[in-house]
């Protein structure tokens, strides 16, 4: 886990270790400063002026020297953390963009939104603390126990017999705290669910005024989030009185028992008026306090830490899980770089999305679509259609069986080039924020105007693009909110006509276009495009009647295929839904 998440330090090595070096000076600083603070009280009770003047400059320059120290660490340690977070969020963005589909569906949306967000935000919070406040901590209570012995072994057994007792404190408190703010990251997911989910299905909230409801969930989780937070901080507020405690407990066995030495064993003065000390000095005892009090206050600091690094050890295992993951879909040694045709044949292939799955998604697949043959599939909702053209863009591997696009194992394409003569288009695609030229170069970044305008007619989407003021440049808002879902589906189908690719597939995505439309897209891509393979996946027979061959699945199987006249004639199952639609349609029309 750590060894994947330090990779994503990269360029910020240099402050990394910056942070930490000006922290030894600001440690070494502050420790100097109370040993330098006994010899002026000392000093100032001898009335020696000069050196009162000489140690007062040395304690400024002291203070000045360690204020500079921490100056320095603390930018280097921000800029540090804000880079590794910065690196993080681009890794895991990268990474996801290299899965394959099996890859991802380990993982919901919001989770790996809340990995980009509150979880990197914990592992930069961390970060910042592990390269400044962590290194300072032991420093500081290492270099105050050596001083403390230094000058009284007897009363620095105090502070170390304290250390025990306020240890097991802290342990109790968070013991108890952790696995509540661990709970925490889950309910994020959660929320993070609820957020996304009602945004984007708006509309339906509103049309069956269900914007009470939705505010009543979203309250109660929200609180759910919050009542675990109180839990927590609760918990570890009790840190505070707990170290408080110890801290005057400790101070007034110290200054008692002190004071006690400095007056029982002070020598009295000189013949030149100034003071004997026994075996501890005033002076001495004032910096032994200081040095107690750094003492427990690391002590105290480095509890903190250990709550920080074991609730962002949560957050860095759910990142170093999606860093980790390699997609199951590899390019072979020595991949095949061209695709000659759109001929494409599945030989017996059987599918399961997951290897420990009982049933079969699809069974005993046996096709054969020769390059620029038009192939319709038709079947009911869950029988395998998209899954059966997933497997041709090598979205997922087939589980048995052999699949092969011009003559080649799609196993042995390279993956990059396999998916550009591949184009898809969904039901509900996505369109981006930019305009529409721009979303329909998305096939082709290079593509001119000319040649978006052909595929955009070929889509019969440029009537309604020039009814826009803007035309081509017309901005499209977020999701493609101001269009309407046939427009985005026709400029979707546009966008992958642009790739030119050898095999077009068109997963019900002209579902939301009038069969007038349909027809006119139908007949483009047969004349425009006579040496392109075109699967066509629809609900309505009337989008693949005049496909070459037509596909009629079931349970994941192919139970019927052959053309539209053959089919009505062979097949139950095609014949009732012709007829059903055919029935609907009338009735429209009436």
């Amino acid at each position: 886990m750590f060894k994947t998440l330090a990779k994503s330090v990269r360029e910020y090595k240099k402050e990394s270790l910056l942070s930490p070096f000006f922290v030894t000076l600001e440690v070494i600083c502050e420790i100097l400063i109370p040993l330098i603070m006994a010899i002026l009280i000392d000093e100032i009770l001898a009335n020696d002026i000069t050196s009162l003047v000489l140690l007062g400059s040395v304690l400024l320059g002291l203070a000045m020297l360690a204020l500079f120290f921490g100056y320095l660490s603390g930018k280097y340690s921000a800029v540090a953390a804000s880079g590794f977070a910065k690196n993080i969020r681009k890794d895991i963005f990268y990474n996801v963009q290299t899965l394959s589909f099996a890859n991802i569906d380990r993982y919901s949306h919001t989770a790996l939104v809340t990995r980009m967000t509150t979880d990197t935000t914990n592992i930069q919070n961390a970060y910042g603390m592990l390269i400044r406040i962590a290194m300072r901590v032991p420093l500081m209570l290492i270099f105050s126990i050596i001083m403390a012995f230094s000058i009284n072994v007897e009363l620095s057994w105090i502070f170390l017999l304290a250390l025990p007792v306020l240890g097991l404190g802290l342990f109790v408190i968070f013991k108890t705290a952790i696995p509540v703010f661990r709970r925490v990251f889950d309910k994020y997911d959660t929320l993070n669910g609820y957020v996304q989910e009602n945004i984007k299905g708006i509309r339906v909230v509103k049309t069956f005024v269900k914007e009470d409801y939705e505010k009543e969930r979203f309250k109660k989780n929200s609180e759910d989030i919050r009542d675990d937070f109180v839990k927590g901080e609760r918990l570890v507020a009790l840190n505070q009185p707990v170290f408080q405690f110890a801290l005057y407990a400790v101070m007034t066995a110290v200054s008692v028992y002190g004071a006690y030495i400095v007056v029982s064993t002070f020598g009295g003065y000189n013949a030149a008026g100034n003071p004997v000390w026994g075996e501890l000095s005033t002076g001495n005892l004032s910096s032994l306090i200081i040095y107690g009090m750094q003492i427990l206050a690391s002590l105290m600091m480095l509890a903190m830490i250990f709550v920080m690094f074991t609730i962002s050890s949560a957050s860095a295992k759910r990142i170093a899980a999606v860093l980790d993951e390699r997609s199951d879909l590899k390019n072979p040694e020595n991949p095949i770089e061209t695709v000659p045709n759109g001929a494409i044949d599945f030989e017996d292939v059987y599918f399961k999305y997951k290897k420990d799955a009982e049933a079969w998604v699809l069974e005993a697949i046996n096709i054969n679509i020769p390059s620029g043959s038009t192939v319709g599939i038709i079947g009911g909702t869950g029988v395998g259609k998209s899954s059966l053209i997933n497997l041709i863009s090598r979205f997922y591997d087939v589980s048995k069986g052999r699949l092969e696009v011009a003559g080649h194992n799609v196993k042995n394409y390279d993956l990059d080039v396999l998916r550009k003569e591949v184009a898809v288009v969904l039901q509900n695609n996505v369109l981006f924020t930019g305009t529409i030229a721009e979303n329909i170069r998305w096939g082709d970044e290079h593509a001119t105007d000319e040649e978006v305008r052909h595929v955009a007619e070929i889509a019969s989407a440029h009537e309604f693009i020039m009814e826009f003021q803007n035309g081509y440049d017309n901005k499209i808002e977020q999701g493609g909110s101001n269009v309407s879902g046939g427009q985005k589906q026709r400029l979707c189908i546009a966008r992958a006509l642009l790739k030119k690719p050898k095999v077009l597939i068109m997963d019900d995505s002209t579902s939301a276009v009038d069969t007038k439309t349909e027809g006119k897209i139908r007949r483009a891509l047969r004349e425009d495009l006579p040496s392109m393979t075109k699967i066509i996946i629809s609900q309505r027979i009337s989008a693949v009647e005049d496909a070459d061959q037509v596909l009629v699945m079931d349970q994941g199987r192919i139970v019927a295929r052959g053309t539209h006249e053959e089919l009505l004639k062979t097949s139950n199952i095609y014949a009732e839904t012709y007829a059903m639609q055919q029935t609907k349609e009338g009735g429209a029309n009436d």
